[in-house]
């Protein structure tokens, strides 16, 4: 296909998630499947350009004022892209599978109007009812926040120390452009192209050898602030796939015992296979069996509790763009019940002298030092571990990394502005002894 054609399946699947109201990964695969022809660098470059008109839905329709599909698309290639209105009019000349010649308005619009002026949701790309609580966090920066939440994100892999040292790891990996993370001392990094391909990481051999695991460097970053230790007894208590289980068993060093458990079984399903691959033998996986408790009779034992709190994923943004236009503020109520709920299920786990590591894939202040505050406030006994002590002497770039990072009383957040990373809140919360 060539370019001018892919832009006009973009805007076709645009028009197609707006009408029928489907999540974005689904209509991309119906087409696929509709459209045999289509070789997969094909796939791979009109899924970008959704991705990219999803990233910049607000502003892209604010400078075409106009809030159609193919505006929106022009108006990606414009702010996204840095496409020139000429070699958009080159793109839309008409020609068979080519979207239409631009009209006078519209090339007026790509020439002319810019985003001075817009209001922060528009220039930062979010929802308008999350004005509020971006304000909260982050102020007159938000805007600036918000455009790096809607950037495109890299694919970041994590080096299992169980098997292999990250300098091996790189050298077998160079062929797909790694680097070392920035802050992550067991991290890799493949910066992607807009229009790049799948590289394939599960049919390479250090994936099928299990000495990496993709996994973002900010959770990465949240697994190693938790301050696992051989020998500890430690639950992963929302452990879903098992991405920060497998970090955890590595930083343990397979030493001590490791349990992980989520209330949704359904979700521990990819774990068994994931924990066999990467060597790991100090798991103990539960999965709930019917009303039981699958953490039965174990009270006040744990040195560390692991909570990968259910929460908005707002801090994921720039890897799903589609899910902040499908957000809605009942599901922030929601997911506040659901913190609470895990909060004062870990409780009942720690042994005095025992923490907790809270973390969220979120930015908002709702769901990391407010939960946090409020449980302190519930749990007298408990105290937040000042973020100081909690990044000191982790790893050589601590403070570098401390520094980069948003800090209060309650926890830490690192974001796509600041860290180059997710956006992840990580708190840790010390019972008292006695």
């Amino acid at each position: 296909m060539t370019p001018a054609a892919r832009l006009s399946a973009a805007i076709e699947l645009i028009q197609t998630i707006d009408k029928e109201r489907v999540p974005a990964a689904k209509a991309l695969k119906e087409w696929g499947t509709a459209h045999r022809y289509a070789g997969s660098g094909d796939r791979a470059g009109i899924s970008g350009l959704i991705w990219d008109v999803l990233r910049r839905r607000s502003s892209s329709a604010w400078i075409m004022d106009d809030d159609a599909p193919r505006a929106r698309v022009l108006g990606m290639l414009r702010l996204e892209r840095g496409l020139e209105t000429d070699a958009i009019a080159q793109l839309c000349d008409g020609s068979r599978f080519a979207p239409l010649p631009l009209t006078d308005s519209e090339r007026a619009a790509l020439t002319s109007r810019s985003l001075d002026g817009a209001p922060a949701p528009i220039a930062g790309d979010y929802p308008e009812w999350l004005d509020r609580h971006l304000a909260e966090m982050f102020g007159e920066d938000r805007v600036a926040e918000a455009v790096a939440m809607a950037s495109r994100a890299p694919l970041d892999l994590r080096v299992n120390t169980l098997k292999a040292k990250r300098e091996k790891v790189l050298a077998s990996t160079a062929h797909l452009g790694t680097m070392p993370t920035t802050f992550s001392p067991i991290g890799l990094r493949i910066e992607l192209a807009a229009d790049a391909r799948n590289p394939g990481i599960h049919s390479e051999q250090d994936f099928i050898k299990g000495l990496i695991e993709v996994q973002d460097e900010g959770s990465q970053l949240a697994a190693l602030l938790s301050a696992a230790q051989p020998g500890e007894q430690v639950i992963d208590l929302c452990a879903g796939a098992g991405g920060k289980t497998l970090a955890l068993a590595a930083i343990m060093q397979g030493k001590g015992r490791l349990i992980a458990t989520d209330r949704d079984k359904r979700q521990l399903a990819p774990i068994y296979e994931r924990l066999s691959r990467a060597g790991v033998h100090n798991c103990e996986v539960r999965a709930p069996k019917g009303e039981g408790d699958a953490l039965g009779g174990i009270r006040e034992s744990a040195d560390l509790v692991l909570i990968d709190a259910p929460c908005t994923g707002t801090g994921t943004w720039r890897r799903n763009p589609d899910a902040k236009w499908r957000m809605r503020p009942g599901a922030l109520e929601l997911r506040l019940k659901d913190q609470i709920e895990v909060l004062d299920r870990a409780k009942t786990l720690v042994k005095p002298g025992g923490r907790i590591a809270y973390v969220t894939c979120s930015v908002l202040r709702a769901e990391n030092a407010d939960q946090v505050r409020a449980f302190v406030a519930r749990h007298p006994d408990f105290a937040p571990v000042p973020p100081s002590q909690v990044v000191a002497a982790l790893w050589d770039k601590a403070d570098d990394f401390a520094a980069a990072t948003l800090q209060s009383a309650e926890g830490l957040l690192m974001t796509p502005r600041r860290t180059g990373t997710d956006g992840f809140f990580v708190s840790v919360l010390k019972r008292q002894k006695g």
